[in-house]
């Protein structure tokens, strides 16, 4: 019986992990992490959480609204996750300010916060302190907009950078855009002086994607035909925001992906090695002006600065999105 149980959960296990993509671990711990999200500006942060949600190896412990717009932010949050029956992960209330709205407003225009069954952090930014330094082991901050929630808790509290890994979609190094000239990138940019708090604490890890590798990420043609015919209620509902955010009058019309910058973000945040991408150990520096540079007066970080496979990591991003939750 015990030998039949054993070759049972041997098989569970393979298919889990043929379906996912990851290797299935039972008895290793889940990632703790904090998502720090602009979203509902660029569709990419809708993405990056379905992403996030669908992998097993994280338990999502808050997710906080960064760069203003916090309530729109919140709304968006909390019906995804009321959509995916995830309405246990707790959402703060960013920097930045409360009020304004974005290209996925139409989405929520009947949802009322209030009535979110979860919780509802009013101070984000103490949310997330408090988050960091009552975890029992390190906790994992992916940072996918402006820093503006992440400097300002460090501000409040400096000395959880000694506690937390920074993972983050941040900077432009030697490629810009979709491989185009170097320029200053926009979650930098947006607020240099918040970027420059963020990307040089001494958290125990500093990884990041800049532009160019994330700015190269599409799903397109066939990639992207298969997750329209997928049927889960997660997938449907990044999917109708993705046309709202498209302005398109259906998911019909959608032919290919937007640039999925921050998708890159959470794939760096995953256990083990990245085989997808090159990355190199650099000292790096925020100028004045918002351009991320090599400066040996700048902190050490990995950056990942160059792609070795993208197509592979098209396939396993897919792979991961049409995966059971």
């Amino acid at each position: 019986m015990e030998k039949s149980f054993i070759l049972f959960m041997v098989l569970v296990a393979a298919a889990l992990g043929g379906r996912t993509g990851h290797p299935v671990r039972f008895s290793a711990p889940r990632i703790p992490i904090i998502l720090d999200t602009d979203i509902g500006d660029d569709i990419d942060d809708t993405w990056a959480l379905v992403m996030l949600m669908k992998s097993p190896e994280f338990d999502l412990k808050l997710v906080t609204t960064t760069h203003g717009k916090a309530v729109y932010r919140a709304r968006l949050l909390a019906r995804l996750f009321e959509v995916s029956s995830r309405t246990d992960i707790p959402i703060g209330l960013g920097a930045g300010g409360h009020d304004g709205t974005g290209r996925q407003q139409p989405w929520i225009e009947d949802y009322d916060l209030k009535n979110y069954p979860g919780k509802i952090h009013d101070d984000g930014v103490q949310a997330l302190v408090d988050a960091v330094m009552n975890a029992p082991q390190p906790i994992t901050i992916i940072s996918i907009g402006p820093s503006t929630t992440v400097a300002s808790a460090l501000e409040r509290r400096p000395d959880i950078a000694s506690r937390a890994t920074f993972v983050g979609m941040q900077g432009a190094v030697r490629k810009g855009y979709d491989g185009g000239p170097v320029g200053p990138e926009y979650n930098v940019g947006e607020n240099v002086t918040a970027a420059k708090r963020a990307l040089l604490a001494p958290w125990i890890k500093t990884v990041i994607t800049p532009l160019d590798t994330c700015g190269l990420v599409r799903l397109t043609r066939a990639r992207f035909q298969a997750l329209k015919k997928n049927r889960d209620k997660l997938v449907a509902a990044l999917l109708e925001n993705y046309r709202i955010w498209a302005k398109k009058d259906s998911v019909d019309e959608l032919t290919e992906s937007s640039v999925l910058f921050d998708t890159v973000a959470v794939y760096l945040a995953l256990p083990g090695p990245k085989p997808h991408l090159l990355l190199e150990q650099l000292a790096i520096n925020v100028a004045s002006n918002g351009m991320t540079i090599v400066d040996p007066a700048g902190a050490r970080m990995l950056v990942a600065t160059a792609w070795k496979d993208l197509d592979a990591y098209e396939d396993f991003l897919l792979k991961l999105l049409l995966s059971a939750p």
